[in-house]
């Protein structure tokens, strides 16, 4: 199985030097190995989903008032939020025939300013704030939600597998 992750970091491109964030936090947020991590947990999950061979997503990690527009436009909340996603395929996956093409999951978004925040309130890093809520999204590709509590729990817990799973473990 193969994972084609596309990530958009012109945000972060864009913003260095001129945000508050770290030059050495920015040089770890480009650094990070998305395509390996992704391709982790695809193959962790695979007994639920393997329907390809390869699969292709994007991520794109911006700011606070670019992803409150998304989140207005298509979510008509009028607030920025820390992740969203767009799953390519909103019901039933079927499988692609004949085709070597990767199956397109849909696209993550993540604010970075959010993302800062949230990690200084919990006592983690950056790094670690920008995977968990990548690891959310991509769930969300994946088909799962969190309507309830328990359904809440259930992807959250799945979430803390997916993260030890790349050695992230410093969470709380």
């Amino acid at each position: 199985m193969k994972v084609e992750a596309y990530i958009e970091n012109t945000y972060i491109k864009k913003l260095d030097g001129c945000h508050p964030i770290d030059q050495t936090v920015l040089a770890s947020l480009k650094a990070i190995p998305w395509q390996n991590w992704f391709q982790t947990w695809l193959e962790a999950l695979a007994s639920q989903i393997q329907i390809s061979d390869s699969y292709e997503l994007s991520l794109r990690l911006n700011s606070d008032r670019e992803i409150q527009v998304l989140n207005f436009q298509y979510r008509q909340q009028n607030k920025p939020t820390d992740v969203l996603a767009f799953a390519a395929l909103e019901t039933e996956i079927v499988k692609p025939e004949n085709t070597e093409e990767p199956l397109y999951l849909g696209d993550i978004v993540i604010s970075l300013d959010t993302a800062a925040h949230q990690a200084s309130d919990l006592g983690h890093s950056l790094v670690t704030e920008v995977a968990w809520l990548a690891s959310h999204g991509f769930l969300h590709l994946l088909g799962w939600d969190h309507p309830d509590e328990i359904k809440l729990q259930k992807m959250l817990s799945q979430q803390a597998n997916l993260l030890k799973l790349i050695d992230i473990t410093d969470l709380y």
